[in-house]
């Protein structure tokens, strides 16, 4: 039998919800980190795992990010995470849906959710009519809510252009090579705002359509998967899928910055170590893809409207700041110190 506690991504997670529904189909993971600043919240992925285990390891890993992308942020939730496990066909229903919302009402408003990889804002109106307690929900102009997609984009745009003044010091993205890794919601989010500002981009993607209409939409140049990050560029934006950044990786890096919305970029923490020796800026993941789950907390919380979320998105670069400060002072690699920060601030110091 496998022992829970010892997997080496359970961190004294307060609760890990294993949910089946035979009628639906529906199999899902739902782990609470942490609930010392408010109910964990955090969005749902919706994915295909070829070894199951990876989606108990997706939930933990993802969940303890939460926990830490929120405190950063200055938001009154604690971290979770949410997976549903698709089929080979990725069959997903409304049915499936509905299921889910009811596995997540029975939390009793410990779990809040929204959307992730997989799962748009219609599935989260058949959650909503199960439960209130979820977010990105469509929204009124004006008004707080919908797709948390854009408002991620823009604070890892943001976060870019701070990353590119520290490292290049270059005040704009104007002529610079980004190899954007991802071309779904946030890296498409990221691509325009970089191509507003006269960007270069290499873009990579495993549907190599979306790539194409991505580059096509931006000026961009698509580029196979397997070559995006040994491109020589001025940043490498992983803006896809976790745990990139390893042994074999690293090395084979052509960029001074990395900087993306990806969760978990690194597949172990000794990697922002060798990051920061081959001289290679990173910015924390949490940090500077916080702009979504601000968006869903604005929201879910009703404590600002449109203008109050752009302000505190807008607050990223000086997190980020705050971080590579303290990263320069005393030797400790970017991740490690973001990861200290997080860890008092929920009361894990």
């Amino acid at each position: 039998m496998t022992n829970l506690w010892a997997l080496p991504d359970f961190e004294a997670h307060e609760a890990v919800h294993f949910v089946t529904d035979t009628n639906t189909g529906l199999r899902a993971i739902i782990a609470m980190h942490s609930t010392h600043l408010g109910p964990a919240a955090g969005g749902t992925r919706f994915w295909h795992y070829a070894d199951e285990a990876d989606a108990l390891t997706d939930a933990l890993r993802l969940s303890r990010g939460m926990s830490y992308k929120n405190a950063m942020a200055g938001l009154p939730l604690g971290g979770g995470k949410a997976v549903i496990l698709a089929n080979a066909n990725r069959t997903k229903t409304p049915e499936m849906m509905a299921a889910f919302g009811r596995a997540v009402n029975g939390l009793g408003g410990r779990y809040v959710t929204a959307e992730d990889v997989g799962i748009n804002v219609a599935d989260m109106i058949e959650v909503s009519r199960q439960t209130r307690f979820v977010a990105g929900l469509p929204a009124e102009q004006g008004d707080v809510g919908g797709d948390p997609g854009p408002h991620t984009s823009l604070g890892v745009f943001l976060g870019i252009k701070a990353a590119v003044r520290r490292a290049l010091g270059k005040d704009s993205l104007a002529g610079l090579h980004l190899a954007l890794q991802g071309a779904g919601s946030v890296a498409g989010g990221v691509a325009r705002h970089a191509a507003a500002e006269g960007a270069k981009l290499s873009i990579a993607d495993v549907d190599g359509a979306k790539a194409q209409k991505l580059a096509d939409e931006t000026g961009g140049t698509v580029v196979q998967p397997d070559e995006i990050m040994t491109l020589e560029a001025d940043v490498f934006s992983p803006n896809a899928l976790g745990a990139i950044l390893h042994d074999e990786s690293i090395p084979a890096l052509r960029a001074p910055v990395v900087a993306g919305g990806a969760n978990n970029q690194l597949a172990r923490p000794e990697h922002g170590v060798q990051l920061m020796q081959r001289g290679i800026l990173y910015a924390p993941d949490y940090v500077i893809n916080a702009g979504g789950i601000i968006n869903v907390s604005t929201e879910y919380v009703k404590d600002g409207d449109a203008s109050v979320v752009r302000q505190r998105i807008e607050a990223i670069p000086k997190r980020l700041e705050t971080i590579w400060a303290e990263s320069q002072a005393t030797g400790r690699d970017p991740a490690a110190v973001a990861d200290s920060m997080a860890q008092k601030l929920i009361g894990r110091a």
